[in-house]
């Protein structure tokens, strides 16, 4: 039996879209674009890009619920498109978000309809979801309508329902998204607890603390395609010889940030609106002071607290994705602005 989990190459998805009703055209648009991949059995594996990356469709090509375009994928030793019922059997897929539970009814009644569904022989349905309520933390809230549920409380039950057949691989696609700081970190217990049982997990979120806690390897997903893979470290220097500098402004304009831009010694800007005020954070060049030629660039600007840092998990990811941009549009705008 091989060691991996899930195996894909050259993994591929086009959507067909039609426009016009009188002369209509078609549209192809490639979401993932030759995906390669090789999971091990156990391991906690992270999938990180911005939206519209192609995180989701990869997932639902792996679980069967897509049909590659081209390329192949086998998971838990079996070909996601000749052996369907194979995989279906030994993988879970939990997506964030509301949707997939019925409100009028229970917990306890949800997990036992799922049970149903995944087959679980009758004689082991109650002790292995008394096993699960205990494990996502619903023991005693189990016989409660779901439309009285906290957003984190149905997605423990989300969880629950994913594994009640004891899949071999479970898929979480952004499981803590809309869930609070206290319930994210139960989330995120369990599914560490539930690798070092053994199962394989492969994890979306946008979260990169959450990716840097649970995740050994890590993958990075844009434009469709996988840029870079390694440990939360290994991502990290893609940094090496860049400083971080962040600083809270008030009413800084696309044209103010353009100077910082252009500064020799930058090598990224990104902006996070805070409402009334905005943080920028600017990566430099090690050694390099850039903190009076920001202050310089941003002249008649109200400027907040600065602070300098070395780079994290999210300096590299931005790097990673923000370059990946650069290049598509290198690709796509020849010179003098014209499409290529």
């Amino acid at each position: 039996m091989t060691d991996l989990a899930i195996k894909a190459e050259g993994l591929r998805r086009t959507y067909r879209s039609r426009s016009g009703w009188l002369k209509p055209s078609w549209r192809h648009t490639e979401a993932v674009r030759g995906i390669s991949l090789e999971i091990e059995r156990g391991e906690l594996f992270g999938l990180l890009g911005p939206n519209g990356a192609g995180k989701t469709t990869t997932i639902k090509m792996l679980t069967t619920l897509l049909l590659p375009t081209a390329g192949s994928a086998r998971v838990a030793g079996f070909d996601v498109v000749q052996d369907t019922r194979e995989v279906r059997k030994r993988v879970g897929y939990v997506f964030g978000g509301d949707r997939g539970l019925y409100d009028r009814l229970s917990g306890l009644d949800n997990l036992r309809y799922f049970a149903e569904l995944y087959a679980v022989p009758a004689r082991e349905q109650r002790n292995r979801i008394a096993e699960l309520l205990e494990l996502v933390g619903l023991t005693g809230r189990e016989k409660e309508k779901v439309e009285g549920y906290s957003r984190g409380m149905r997605q423990r039950l989300h969880l629950a329902r994913g594994l009640l057949h004891r899949p071999e691989v479970l898929f979480l696609d952004e499981p803590s998204i809309g869930v609070d700081p206290v319930g994210a970190r139960e989330l995120r217990r369990t599914v560490a607890d539930l690798a070092s049982s053994g199962t394989t997990v492969l994890l979306t979120t946008h979260y990169m603390a959450e990716a840097e806690e649970l995740c050994g390897r890590i993958a990075v997903i844009a434009d469709g395609a996988i840029q870079q893979i390694g440990t939360a470290e290994e991502l990290k220097h893609r940094t090496d010889g860049r400083r971080v500098l962040t600083a809270e402004v008030l009413g800084a304009s696309e044209a103010d940030l353009g100077r910082i831009r252009l500064l020799p010694s930058v090598h990224g800007v990104t902006v996070e609106d805070r409402g009334l005020s905005q943080i920028v954070t600017v990566q430099s060049d090690v050694g390099t002071d850039i903190e009076p030629q920001v202050r310089e660039a941003l002249a008649g600007i109200r400027i907040g607290r600065i602070d300098k840092r070395e780079p994290s998990l999210e300096d590299a990811y931005i790097a990673i994705v923000t370059g990946v941009d650069r290049d598509a549009e290198e690709r796509t705008v020849g010179p003098a602005g014209v499409p290529g």
